[in-house]
């Protein structure tokens, strides 16, 4: 049986802000709350990378980490991730999309996965973990891009 997320969020800033923000992984520590380092392990192509993602410690003092590859769709303004070092999960991947619509620019992230039979939570329980989780990162992205969009527009 396998999960599915689909989360989105209208940011209100220039697309090529939102885009270069987004798509900048080593400065996810600071775009994101979760993150404790994002680095880059190899360069696959010119639009893929490998890198890895390492989470603040946890309540119980677990600091969980795992490298992905990321290939970036400049043109159509998508990107898709799997995971490489899986964890939990049979597999993980994920698309983010990037709409511009009148009020800014929908940032959609869908994630289709798979849990091993013996990890520690249920699918019901990662669905719902990914999906609070998914809203609370988007929301502080929206915050992070639409201030340095307004110091941008304040400067220029």
């Amino acid at each position: 049986m396998s999960g599915h997320t689909d989360n989105s969020i209208v940011i209100d800033a220039p697309m090529d802000l939102v885009w270069e923000m987004t798509n900048d992984v080593e400065s996810w520590p600071r775009l994101f709350t979760e993150y404790a380092r994002a680095e880059i392990v190899e360069r696959l192509a010119p639009d893929t990378i490998r890198f890895r993602l390492t989470l603040h410690p946890d309540e119980d003092g677990n600091q969980w980490s795992w490298i992905s590859d990321r290939t970036v769709n400049e043109a159509e303004r998508t990107t898709h991730s799997k995971r490489v070092e899986t964890g939990p999960f049979k597999y993980m991947s994920l698309f983010w999309e990037y709409t511009q619509e009148d009020e800014g620019v929908r940032l959609r992230w869908v994630q289709d996965y798979e849990m091993k039979p013996q990890a520690p939570v249920s699918l019901a329980a990662m669905t719902e973990r990914l999906n609070t989780n998914s809203r609370i990162q988007m929301q502080h992205i929206k915050e992070r891009v639409e201030a340095r969009a307004a110091r941008l527009s304040s400067a220029g």
